[in-house]
C-alpha cells in the first residue's frame, strides 16, 4: 500500500491513502428487527489489498471526485457523501480533489464502498487539520452505512447489532485466495429471501474465537448459492482445494491458506473467466498504519 503523510493538526497539501478490503470470517443472522434490518454477529478482518484514494486540498471549498463509476452517480458515491457530511458537521471551509483508484469489484462483499467512505473521512480529517477523534468519525460513518465504523476504527472486530457494535479482536492472519465469479449479488434480494436463515442462536465472542476458523460459517451462503449458480460453482471449486466461504452477501468467495506459496499455487489454478487475487489477513488497517492512528 502507498505511504501517506503522517497525521497532523495542521492542514496538509495532499495524501495518498489505502482503502482496504475486508472479509467476514463469520456471519450469523440472529434475528430481524421491526425496521427490517437484521441482527448480526460477524468477525471483520482487513486485507492487504484495496482501493486507493488521492486527496488534494482545495482552498475554495469545492469537493470534486474522479472518475465516475459505472452505475453510481458522482453525488451518490459514498466518498462524496462522506466528504459533504464531514464539512457539514465541522463547518470546514476547505475542499478537496479526490481521485479514486478502484481495484475492488463493486458488490463483491469486500466492503469497498464503506472502506472508501472511511478513508475519505480519515483522510479529509487529516487534510483539513480537523483533529477529530476516531469515535466521532465512526459516529459519522454510521450515518453512511453499518460497515463504515469498522473501517474508521481500524482494527479487526467482533460486531453485533446491524454490524455497528464493535469489539476489537486479534485473529489469525493467513493468506487468502479470493474469487469474484463475475456476477453482481443484490444484497436486498439476499436479505429479503424467505428462505434466509434468520434464527441462528447468538453466541458469545469468546465462544466464536475459541471455536476458530474451522467452526465459522456464513448464514447468507445457502441463499446466495440458490440465487447465483456461478457463486455456487466458485465455492464448490474452492472447497475441494482449501476451506472456502462466502464473504458478506458476496459475490466474492475466499479460501484460507497457511502460506503464501500455497496461495500462489492455488491462484495459478483458478479457471479463466473468474477474477482472482491473493491477500493477507490483517488485524490493523493499513489506512491507520499510513496515518499513524
Amino acid at each position: 500500500m502507498n505511504d501517506a503523510t503522517p497525521r497532523t493538526d495542521k492542514p496538509t497539501g495532499s495524501l495518498v491513502l489505502p482503502a482496504p478490503a475486508k472479509l467476514n470470517r463469520l456471519l450469523h443472522i440472529t434475528g430481524r428487527r421491526p425496521d427490517g434490518y437484521h441482527e448480526l454477529q460477524t468477525l471483520f478482518q482487513f486485507l492487504d489489498i484495496g482501493d486507493t484514494l488521492t486527496l488534494r486540498r482545495r482552498e475554495d471549498g469545492e469537493l470534486r471526485l474522479s472518475p465516475t463509476l459505472d452505475g453510481v452517480e458522482r453525488e451518490d458515491n459514498l466518498i462524496m457523501r462522506a466528504a459533504r457530511l464531514l464539512k457539514a458537521e465541522t463547518g470546514a471551509r476547505l475542499g478537496a480533489d479526490i481521485h479514486l483508484d478502484k481495484q475492488l469489484p463493486l458488490g463483491g462483499g469486500l466492503g469497498g464502498g464503506s472502506s472508501d467512505a472511511a478513508t475519505a473521512l480519515l483522510g479529509l480529517d487529516a487534510l483539513w487539520g480537523l483533529g477529530l477523534e476516531l469515535a466521532e468519525l465512526a459516529r459519522l460513518g454510521l450515518v453512511l452505512g453499518a460497515d463504515v465504523p469498522v473501517f474508521v476504527n481500524g482494527h479487526a472486530a467482533w460486531a453485533e447489532g446491524i454490524g455497528e457494535r464493535l469489539t476489537p479482536v486479534t485473529l489469525d492472519t493467513p493468506w487468502f485466495v479470493l474469487i469474484h465469479p463475475g456476477v453482481t449479488v443484490s444484497t436486498p434480494a439476499v436479505f429479503g429471501a424467505p428462505e434466509l436463515t434468520r434464527n441462528t442462536l447468538p453466541i458469545t465472542m469468546a465462544r466464536a474465537l475459541q471455536g476458530g476458523a474451522a467452526s465459522w460459517n456464513n448464514d447468507c451462503e445457502p441463499t446466495v448459492r440458490r440465487q447465483y449458480p456461478e457463486v455456487a460453482r466458485a465455492l464448490d471449486w474452492l472447497a475441494v482445494r482449501a476451506p472456502a466461504m462466502l464473504t458478506g452477501t458476496g459475490a466474492c468467495v475466499f479460501a484460507r491458506l497457511e502460506t503464501e506459496p500455497q496461495a500462489d499455487r492455488l491462484l495459478a489454478e483458478v479457471p479463466k473467466g473468474w477474477q482472482a487475487f491473493k491477500a493477507r489477513g490483517l488485524n490493523r488497517s493499513p489506512l491507520h498504519a499510513a496515518l499513524g492512528r
